[in-house]
């Protein structure tokens, strides 16, 4: 049987280059870690790097949400609403349109606005069947605001498309599944901010739920 050559010990690295080349890991690891993961995910920054490269704002924007999704979790849990997490099953068209030019009323069937003050958050949701389509558009006076738009009923529950410090925003919403669709708001601002929300198309009914 035919061995092959033995390593020549010479080229072999020593314990030495090994450890050094480990720190030189272990620290590439721990930069990495401090100046993009922890900024990125979670908005923490303590170098200041990340919000150079704006990836600190990209951290609080996930954290804040997550933090309002979990509220939202709790408040459906405390009003009596099961907690749904089959989202990942549901990969349906969320048209997004942009502006028309037309006057805020025009064409619309529905209209609500509501003042939100520092903090407080609103609901309001469309009863949908599978594949209704409804317009909206809804604008901001006063500030900016938080929202989340999504959808829940018969077992399933999605997350259509969520934004921090928006002005206005308008589209189309294609209903995933049979049950209510639609958005939750939060002010973030030092001040008051009225929400109006425009609607049209397929739907039986809108409704405040928070």
């Amino acid at each position: 049987m035919h061995n092959g050559n033995k390593p020549n010990p010479d080229e072999l690295p020593s314990s030495k280059q090994l450890l050094r080349s480990t720190i030189i890991a272990l620290v590439s690891a721990i930069v990495i870690l401090v100046t993009i993961v922890l900024p990125a995910e979670y908005g923490i920054d303590p170098t200041k790097i990340g919000r150079v490269l704006g990836l600190a704002e990209m951290g609080e924007i996930k954290t804040q949400l997550a933090e309002e999704a979990e509220a939202d979790r709790q408040r459906k849990q405390q009003t009596g609403k099961d907690d749904q997490s089959n989202a990942g099953r549901f990969l349906f068209d969320f048209l997004i349109g942009t502006a028309q030019a037309q006057s805020a009323d025009e064409g619309w069937t529905e209209k609500v606005s509501f003042v939100l003050t520092p903090g407080q958050g609103a609901e309001w949701k469309l009863s949908m069947k599978e594949g209704d389509i409804a317009d909206f558009k809804w604008v901001t006076e006063g500030g900016v605001v938080n929202y989340d738009l999504h959808g829940d009923g018969g077992g399933n529950e999605i997350s259509y498309e969520r934004g921090r410090g928006v002005p206005g925003h308008d589209g189309a919403l294609k209903a995933a599944f049979t049950g209510s669709h639609g958005w939750f708001w939060r002010n973030r601002d030092k001040q008051d901010v009225t929400v109006t929300l425009f609607v049209k198309g397929q739907f039986t009914g809108l409704e405040r739920t928070y």
